[in-house]
């Protein structure tokens, strides 16, 4: 099957823990927005605001896997994974690794709320104090809070991966993870890894995998900015 993937041209977002599980299983999909250019966006908008729709997305990233459109990052992943091998053949763990991507995405929104606390709809410059109050925060209790729960997890399951014997898509979404904490705050989070050598050992690990590796250097990986989730402003990483 030919998957098409639905997400804004020129940010990795959320989109990119999807393209990291495509990338590694080595799937045949297709970037639509991205490889159309121009026409793209209006076509990933036309099903967001198709009125007819019985069961439109809410939002980019979505899939289209034949005639199923999925959306939501951790619900897509938890569709692809039995289809890629990135996920356990048992329902338990299936369940669980699904609700480890979910705990995830309460991360990525504690990620991106550093440098827009109060709203996206304002620029950051408008809302400085606030969100230097919430970086700091968020490196004195959600940090801590978050990679020491996932760093338990890895040590109980052996400390080679999350989930079984094999690379699921959440250590891919770990990766991710910290590669954009690395981005966003280079000082903090080298302050940080010492407390978290498990999950800094299996980012490096999944950095040599031969996929993945090949796609970080191609033009496929849209280079971090200061547009998306991780942003770099360096008055919040002090």
């Amino acid at each position: 099957m030919r998957y098409e993937l639905y997400y804004h041209p020129t940010v990795q977002g959320r989109g990119e823990f999807v393209r990291l599980a495509l990338e590694e299983a080595d799937a045949d999909y297709v970037d639509v927005a991205r490889k159309y250019g121009k026409a793209g966006v209006p076509a990933m908008m036309k099903i967001i605001e198709d009125k007819r729709a019985a069961r439109p997305p809410f939002a980019p990233p979505f899939l289209k896997a034949g005639k199923l459109v999925i959306a939501q990052t951790a619900n897509i992943l938890f569709y692809l994974g039995p289809h890629l091998k990135l996920a356990p053949r048992d329902e338990a763990s299936r369940l669980w690794l699904n609700q480890l991507q979910l705990t995830v995405t309460d991360l990525v929104v504690e990620i991106h709320d550093t440098h827009h606390p109060i709203t996206s709809w304002l620029y950051y410059e408008e809302q400085r104090p606030a969100a230097k109050r919430r970086a700091k925060d968020f490196w004195r209790y959600r940090v801590p809070k978050f990679l020491g729960y996932f760093e338990r997890v890895l040590q109980n399951n052996g400390g080679k991966y999350l989930v079984g014997p094999r690379l699921t898509y959440i250590d891919l979404s770990l990766f991710q993870i910290v590669e954009g904490l690395r981005y966003a705050f280079p000082k903090r989070m080298k302050r940080f890894e010492r407390k978290i050598p498990g999950l800094i050992a299996l980012h490096d690990r999944v950095a040599k995998r031969p996929r993945v590796k090949a796609y970080m250097a191609s033009k496929r990986r849209i280079p971090f900015s200061q547009w998306g989730i991780y942003r770099y402003f360096k008055e919040l990483d002090c």
